[in-house]
C-alpha cells in the first residue's frame, strides 16, 4: 500500500479516537456538571489535541523530532484555530440557536483536515520516518 495513503488513513484513525476524546470529555463537561459551552469545548479541545499529538508524532508520521520543538507550531496552529474555533462555536450556538453538537462535529472535521495538512507538511516535513520504528522497517523491508 502506498505510505502516503497508509499514512493518511493512520492519522484518520488516531485522529477518529481523539474526537471521541474531545466529544466523550465536551458531553462530560457540558452535560454533566454544566460547564458554559465555550469552557467544555476548550477544555475537549486541549486534551484531544495532546493525544492526537503525541500518538501521530510515535505512530503516523513517525517523527524523531524533539518534542518541544515540534510542538511549538503545533501551538502555533492552535493559536490561530482555537480562537477562530471558540468564536464560531459560540456564536452558532448562542446566536442562531445551532446544536452544539452539530458544530462542535463541523469544527472537527475542519479542524481534522487542516490539521493533517498542516503536520504532515509543516511541522513534520524533515522529519518524517526518522524514529525507532521507521529504522526497523525499513531494516525490514531491507532484508
Amino acid at each position: 500500500m502506498n505510505r502516503e495513503l497508509l499514512r493518511t488513513i493512520k492519522y484518520a484513525l488516531v485522529a477518529a479516537s481523539a474526537g471521541l476524546i474531545q466529544i466523550g470529555t465536551f458531553t462530560l463537561l457540558n452535560e454533566l456538571f454544566r460547564f458554559s459551552y465555550w469552557v467544555s469545548y476548550l477544555i475537549a479541545l486541549v486534551l484531544s489535541v495532546l493525544w492526537n499529538f503525541t500518538i501521530n508524532r510515535r505512530y503516523t508520521f513517525k517523527s524523531a523530532s524533539n518534542i518541544p520543538k515540534a510542538m511549538l507550531p503545533v501551538a502555533a496552529y492552535y493559536a490561530v484555530f482555537t480562537p477562530l474555533s471558540t468564536l464560531l462555536e459560540d456564536y452558532l450556538t448562542e446566536t442562531r440557536g445551532w446544536n452544539e453538537y452539530l458544530v462542535t462535529a463541523i469544527n472537527m472535521i475542519i479542524n481534522f483536515v487542516t490539521e493533517f495538512l498542516y503536520q504532515r507538511f509543516v511541522v513534520f516535513r524533515d522529519t518524517l520516518d526518522t524514529n525507532d520504528l521507521a529504522k526497523k522497517e525499513n531494516a525490514a523491508g531491507e532484508s
